[in-house]
C-alpha cells in the first residue's frame, strides 16, 4: 500500500524537480543562445483549478520549507519563477537548420534502413516511460497539468505514439507501377527532408511526440520551437533522444518567441517542411513566410468553434457532461482566464445573471455564445456547417441511422459520437476550412514528412508489360 503524505495517497503527491535543462539544444548539446540574453519564460508556478488532484473542490499549494505538496481548499498560482529559459532568436534558428540540414545531407540517420531507426526510436520510448515521474512534473509545474493524469496517462500515451511511430519505420516503402507501354515503372517514398515544429503549450508531451514522432520515423531531421509557455519537457526530451541514440543534428530545439526563433523558422530558407499548430491569426502569417521564402510544404493545425448536436433520444446528463468536457477541457492559461472573466462583464453589462461561480449564465445573442434551441435534424446540419471552422464536431444520440447521417454531413476533420475529446494514435486528426489541413496521428501523419518520387526505364523486347 502506498505512503500517505497529509492524508494523501503518495503516488499522487508532487515532488517539485530541479529544472536540469534551461540551455538551447543544437546538434546534439545543450547551448547558450547567441545573444546571451535570457528571458523568464516560466514565471509562475501554475498551480491552477486544474492542478493534480484538483477535484471536488480541492488544490494543492506550495508546502513552505519542504519539497511536496498540501492539500488545501482554495487553489491560487504563487507567481514563483521557477526557471529562466534561453531565449533563442534568428541567429540560434540558423545554427540548429545548419545542424539538421548537415544532419540530413551527409549523415546517418535518413541513410539507416527502418529497422535501424525503430530501434533508436524504441529505445527513446523506453527511456521516456523510465523518467515518467520527473516528466510529469515538468507538465505540471510548467503547463499546469494533472501531475497524476501526467503519469497515469499523458506520458504513456506520449511514449506509446512514439512506439507507434517507431513500428511504421521500417514499414515505408513505394509501390510497383502497372504501365500502359513498354516501361518498368515503381515509386519510391523518401524522407521530405529539414522539418521545422512550432507546438502549442496545451498539450507540451503529447504534441511533442505527435509532430516529432512521425518525422523521426521517415528519416527526416528536426527544428523544434515548444511554446514559450511551455518550454520545460520539451528540453528533457531532446536530452533523452540523444540517451537513446539519436545522432546529433536530427533533432534540435529552440526555446524563444514566436515573432523572433518562430519566425525565423516558417521563413527558413533551409527548411523543406513547416508544421504549426496554433491560432488562425498567425497560421496565416507562417504560411505568408513560407511561401515568401521557399516555397516549404505547410501543415496547420488552428483550432477552432466546434458544434455539438444533441438529438432528442439522447440522455441528457450525458450530453450536458460531454458539452461541458467539449468546451472547457484543459482551458487553464492565464490568458484564457481573463478572457472568459471578460465575457462573464460583458454578459453581465448587456443584463445577464450571474448564477454562481465564474459561470455566467448561457446569453444567445453574442457569437462566441452556445446557442440551444429546438431543431430540425436539416437545420441542425446546416447551423453545424454555418462556420469558417471545421476541426471537429460531436454528435449524441441512440440513433446509429442519424449518427450516420450527421457525420457524413458535417465538414469537419473529426466527428465524436457519443463521446468527446477521445483521441488514439490510429485515428487522424486535422482540420477542414480554416481549421487546417494535413493530419495528426495515424499512419497518415507519414505521409507529411514523405516525398514521391516515381522512377522508370525502358522495356525492351519484354513478353508482357
Amino acid at each position: 500500500m502506498a505512503a500517505e503524505i497529509n492524508g494523501v495517497d503518495s503516488a499522487h503527491v508532487l515532488n517539485i524537480p530541479k529544472i536540469k535543462f534551461t540551455k538551447l539544444f543544437i546538434n546534439g548539446q545543450f547551448v547558450d543562445a547567441l545573444s546571451e540574453h535570457e528571458t523568464q519564460f516560466i514565471k509562475i508556478i501554475r498551480i491552477k483549478l486544474t492542478w493534480l488532484l484538483a477535484y471536488n473542490g480541492i488544490t494543492e499549494e506550495g508546502r513552505e520549507g519542504k519539497n511536496i505538496l498540501k492539500l488545501i481548499g482554495n487553489g491560487r498560482r504563487t507567481e514563483q519563477v521557477i526557471a529562466k529559459i534561453a531565449e533563442g532568436n534568428k541567429e540560434d534558428v540558423d545554427l540548429a537548420v545548419k545542424a539538421a540540414r548537415e544532419a540530413f545531407d551527409h549523415g546517418k540517420w535518413p541513410r539507416m534502413s527502418g529497422f535501424e531507426r525503430m530501434r533508436i526510436l524504441m529505445k527513446f520510448a523506453d527511456i521516456v516511460e523510465e523518467n515518467i515521474e520527473e516528466l510529469a512534473a515538468l507538465d505540471a509545474i510548467d503547463a499546469g497539468k494533472l501531475f497524476g493524469r501526467g503519469k497515469a496517462l499523458d506520458i504513456p500515451a506520449a511514449a506509446s505514439v512514439l512506439r507507434y511511430y517507431a513500428g511504421a519505420a521500417d514499414k515505408i516503402h513505394g509501390e510497383t507501377l502497372k504501365m500502359s507501354r513498354e516501361l518498368q515503372g515503381y515509386t519510391l517514398r523518401e524522407p521530405i527532408g529539414v522539418v521545422g515544429h512550432i507546438i502549442p503549450w496545451n498539450f507540451p508531451s503529447s504534441m511533442f511526440f505527435m509532430k516529432v514522432s512521425p518525422a523521426l520515423a521517415a528519416g527526416c531531421t528536426v527544428v523544434l520551437k515548444p511554446a514559450e509557455q511551455t518550454p520545460l519537457t520539451a528540453l528533457f526530451y531532446a536530452h533523452l533522444s540523444k540517451l537513446a541514440g539519436i545522432p546529433d543534428g536530427v533533432l534540435n530545439v529552440i526555446t524563444g518567441f514566436g515573432p523572433t526563433a518562430g519566425a525565423a523558422i516558417s521563413s527558413h530558407m533551409d527548411i523543406d517542411k513547416f508544421c504549426f499548430t496554433g491560432s488562425t491569426e498567425v497560421g496565416r502569417i507562417v504560411m505568408h513566410a513560407a511561401a515568401t521564402s521557399n516555397l516549404k510544404v505547410v501543415s496547420l493545425e488552428l483550432g477552432g468553434k466546434s458544434p455539438v448536436i444533441v438529438m432528442d433520444d439522447a440522455d441528457v446528463e450525458k450530453a450536458i457532461d460531454l458539452a461541458t468536457f467539449a468546451i472547457l477541457y484543459n482551458k487553464v492559461s492565464k490568458r484564457q482566464y481573463e478572457s472568459i472573466l471578460s465575457y462573464i462583464e460583458q454578459g453581465k453589462r448587456e443584463g445577464a445573471t450571474l448564477l454562481t461561480g465564474a459561470n455566467p449564465a448561457a446569453k444567445s445573442d453574442t457569437t462566441s455564445s452556445p446557442q440551444f434551441s429546438p431543431t430540425t435534424v436539416e437545420e441542425a446540419i446546416e447551423r453545424a456547417n454555418n462556420t469558417r471552422y471545421g476541426l471537429a464536431a460531436g454528435i449524441v444520440t441512440n440513433d446509429l441511422n442519424l449518427a450516420n447521417r450527421l457525420s457524413r454531413s458535417i465538414r469537419a476533420g473529426i466527428i465524436w459520437i457519443n463521446c468527446y475529446h477521445t483521441f488514439d494514435r490510429d485515428c487522424p486528426y486535422g482540420g477542414y476550412k480554416i481549421s487546417g489541413f494535413g493530419r495528426d496521428l495515424g499512419m497518415q501523419a507519414l505521409d507529411k514528412y514523405l516525398q514521391v518520387k516515381s522512377v522508370a526505364t525502358p522495356l525492351y523486347n519484354t513478353p508482357w508489360l
